[in-house]
């Protein structure tokens, strides 16, 4: 039994005891990697170390890239609805370059939006470009004319 928990435990209980594995490692004094830590040559590990900047340096800017198309979605959203603007989205949008586009899902989805609003303004559009005075009158002329044939088939009005 003890066998097996040395087996299972030792390597960890023995960097654990070592200070977090610091001093079986080949990493250099100040905890940074090395060539040597990696097994590579200085060259090759000098590659990969530009590797690892430029991989960064990418996800940062596709990160920054997502945020202002968000905000830019943001944006448009709050012009489409008539809120006030956010400061913090104008400047997000300036950070990652005005060439920001929307993504294409969400600009579908604008798109369908706008469709479904364009079917139900029409109907709101021409009631609003209405003319109610033109209707009231219709209206109470045919009431009229209603009453005028009804007084006139029944005996009772």
């Amino acid at each position: 039994m003890a066998f097996l928990m040395n087996q299972m435990l030792g390597s960890k209980l023995k960097s654990f005891a070592d200070g977090g594995g610091e001093g079986g490692s080949k990493a250099g004094a100040d905890g940074k990697e090395t060539a040597e830590s990696k097994g590579m040559s200085r060259e090759e590990f000098e590659e990969y170390q530009k590797q690892l900047v430029e991989e960064k340096i990418q996800r940062d800017q596709d990160f920054a890239t997502k945020k202002a198309e968000r905000a830019n979605l943001r944006v448009a959203l709050r012009d489409k609805y008539r809120l006030p603007d956010s400061a913090l989205d104008g400047a997000m949008i300036q950070m990652a370059g005005d060439d920001v586009d929307l993504p294409e899902e969400l600009a579908k989805m604008v798109d369908e939006d706008e469709e479904e609003e364009e079917t139900n303004d029409s109907f709101l559009h021409k009631l609003q470009n209405m003319d109610l005075d033109e209707l009231k009158t219709k209206a109470q002329s045919r009431v009229s004319e209603l009453r005028q044939t009804a007084e006139e088939k029944c005996v009772l009005m």
